[in-house]
């Protein structure tokens, strides 16, 4: 690609076919579990306990403040 991909629009990217990464740990779990390869590659012992892993990591992420929004907002209140 010649293009900096950074400066093409979501119309731009999806005309060239060009795919890009879940934005978050939760959606990456949800396309993860639809997976036949993963499913496969990890076997079906483990494949549902991973899942249930992820989603525990993902829960407890997620209901954290950030130090961002700490330092951002706090002082305000």
């Amino acid at each position: 690609m010649e293009q900096n991909l950074y400066h093409l629009s979501d119309a731009e990217r999806k005309e060239k076919g060009i795919e890009t990464l879940p934005d978050n740990l939760g959606y990456a779990i949800s396309i993860t579990e639809n997976s036949a390869l993963i499913k496969k590659v990890l076997g079906e012992h483990i494949f549902p306990r991973f899942i249930e892993i992820k989603k525990k990591e993902w829960d407890d992420y997620r209901i954290q403040v950030p130090k961002y929004e700490l330092d951002k907002y706090l002082s305000v209140l």
